[in-house]
């Protein structure tokens, strides 16, 4: 059962999401921002916490999981009971459980826990589409408050000024109107000339063009047979731990020692203490990952162990 799935979906329709016998995990609204230094807009959004002294069970979760699975309200208060209880001893052993789309949770050394959340998602709906952006810095002109300044200081006056009549000056305006549009007449006619040659020429180099390329003739000898490969990537949250190296080139040994005996092995990073972790196999389904455990116990390797863990 992915419990962090229904807890997902749920943070989008409700600000307190308990799992009974474990904690809760809350929402508050957080008002967009704008960061004054990157000049980044940030829009709202539901920031998430975790409460652990909220642990009674509201039946919100329990009946969701109800819901979804089709199954009795009391199987689904086991289920959940069953799951905390492995976070539990994974978080007692010193392991980081990592929820996809909601944080990861570690003990500190008091032995309460601790929650840091996922930035990767916004659970609030009305922000929905929105994203962070970045902007230029905007400089404001100031011209119009310094003329606005000068006027105070220095008012203008405008006075009319009276003119003689001169009859000739109608006559030579009308003349300057008539050149004008003239001159724009014989302007637009030539640019009409000039439209028709460009289309012409560009509708002849369109058909030699054409000639060209049906002319050719493009033949490929002993074309290569097409290749197809088939790349199988390991998925799932639930991995088979084989060991823990501080030695790269040991843990990629390791991983092909346990490839030549037939396991899916890789690496599949760092942990917090710098060591290289190698897995016999990844698992999306819990109880399938349980039983894989089990047999590799018995056969291989007493000291495998589970860890839940997202990897991207």
């Amino acid at each position: 059962m992915q419990l962090e799935t229904y807890i997902s979906d749920l943070l989008y329709r409700y600000d307190c999401v308990i799992v009974p016998q474990f904690g809760a995990f809350l929402t508050h609204r957080v008002s967009a921002k704008v960061h004054e230094t990157t000049h980044s807009f940030y829009p709202p959004k539901k920031a998430l916490s975790f409460n652990e002294q909220l642990q009674t069970n509201d039946g919100l979760l329990a009946n969701y999981i109800a819901e979804i699975e089709k199954v009795p309200y009391q199987v689904a208060v086991e289920k959940i009971a069953k799951q905390v209880k492995a976070i539990k001893s994974y978080l007692i052993e010193g392991e980081t459980i990592a929820l996809n789309n909601i944080g990861d949770l570690i003990l500190n050394t008091e032995g309460n826990i601790n929650f840091e959340p996922s930035h990767h998602i916004n659970y609030l709906t009305d922000a929905f589409g929105l994203s962070q952006f970045s902007s230029v810095n905007i400089t404001r002109e100031v011209h119009k408050e310094t003329v606005e300044e000068l006027e105070d200081v220095i008012p203008l006056t405008i006075t009319p000024e009276k003119r003689k009549s001169r009859p000739y000056l109608k006559y030579a305006a009308i003349a300057l109107i008539a050149l004008t549009i003239g001159g724009f007449g014989a302007s637009k006619f030539y640019a009409g000339q000039i439209e028709n040659h460009n289309q012409l020429a560009q509708e002849e180099a369109n058909e030699q063009l054409d000639a060209k390329v049906q002319e050719a003739t493009f033949v490929i000898e002993n074309p290569l047979p097409a290749a197809t490969l088939t790349v199988e990537k390991p998925t799932g949250n639930y991995h088979i731990v084989a060991g823990a190296f501080r030695v790269e080139a040991n843990s990629d040994k390791k991983v092909q020692q346990l490839r030549d005996l037939g396991f899916k092995a890789r690496k599949i990073g760092v942990n917090r203490y710098g060591l290289h972790e190698v897995v016999y196999s990844s698992h999306t389904d819990r109880l399938e990952a349980l039983k894989a455990l089990r047999t590799i116990k018995r056969t291989h390797n007493r000291d495998a162990w589970l860890l839940v863990k997202a990897i991207d």
